[in-house]
């Protein structure tokens, strides 16, 4: 996960999207219309990360500030970077705790100011803010 943030903080999100199993669970915490569990790789690309960064107007990074490990759980703190098309600076801080297994991250929980997306994203769907 080092290096995959490693790649992240230059904004090369491939190695983080290889890693992703093909029936990952990823749970976005709070009650935002990005909130929610999207299960499998194709349902992450296609209903959160394509809608999201669709939303991104340069290079989204993220710099991860702390990891802990144990055993099959990686909990890292990190902050994203990014300018949305509306011009609105979008830095969130968040904590992600991965499942990992076979080499591949089987399940990702997402914690994160739920009220800054809410100030800067439109929902997935397009809707408004």
């Amino acid at each position: 996960m080092e290096g995959i943030f490693a790649e992240l903080s230059n904004g090369n999100s491939r190695p983080f999207l290889d890693v992703l199993a093909d029936e990952v669970r990823w749970t976005v915490s709070g009650t935002t219309g990005w909130s929610g569990s999207y299960r499998g790789k194709q349902a992450v690309l296609s209903e959160l990360l394509g809608p999201l960064f669709s939303r991104f107007a340069s290079r989204y990074t993220c710099d991860a500030d702390r990891f802990i490990a144990d055993g099959e759980h990686v909990v890292v703190e990190a902050r994203g970077h990014v300018i949305t098309k509306s011009g609105v600076q979008f830095d969130n801080a968040y904590c992600y705790v991965f499942r990992l297994a076979a080499g591949e991250v089987q399940e990702v929980t997402e914690y994160c100011d739920t009220q800054l997306v809410v100030e800067a994203l439109r929902t997935p769907d397009g809707g408004a803010r």
